[in-house]
């Protein structure tokens, strides 16, 4: 699903609309968030109705830091730090300018979620030189055969 309001995003439309779509389905959902997504997702769980079989996480950003730009990144923080009702991974970089790889380490052990070192891959998107990622879609895949139906 893609989300409006890219330039100005709104947490609650956000996170009402993955809700809508995973209450919508009529099978288990694995969620697949990048950057903003990923709180979305985080304050979107305690209004799933359906089976959540999993999530995999790239990118969180730091949106409890006051430094953080664009300053509306805020609006989505801080994370709900309760242990995730599903398995999880979350894959971060050493050199992401939305978040430090200790931040990322931090959410992802309070969640109970996997965390996978990117390396420095920068946010991990098109701005840092990611288009097609082998590597991604390869972790994903080992993750995706880990879930029980």
């Amino acid at each position: 699903m893609e989300q409006a309001e890219w330039s100005k995003p709104v947490r609650d439309d956000w996170v009402a609309r993955i809700a809508e779509e995973v209450n919508a389905s009529d099978k288990p959902v694995v969620l697949v968030a990048h950057s903003l997504g990923v709180p979305s997702v985080i304050h979107a769980i305690p209004h799933f109705r359906n089976k959540v079989a999993g999530a995999f996480f790239v990118a969180p950003p730091d949106v409890a830091n006051p430094g953080i730009r664009p300053k509306h990144l805020m609006t989505f923080g801080p994370y709900p730090r309760d242990p995730l009702p599903f398995p999880s991974m979350t894959i971060a970089s050493r050199n992401d300018p939305f978040g430090t790889y200790e931040h990322a380490d931090d959410i992802a052990s309070s969640w109970g979620s996997l965390l996978i070192d990117a390396g420095e891959s920068g946010h991990i998107n098109s701005e840092s030189g990611h288009g097609p990622w082998p590597e991604g879609t390869m972790v994903f895949a080992k993750f995706l055969s880990q879930l029980k139906p």
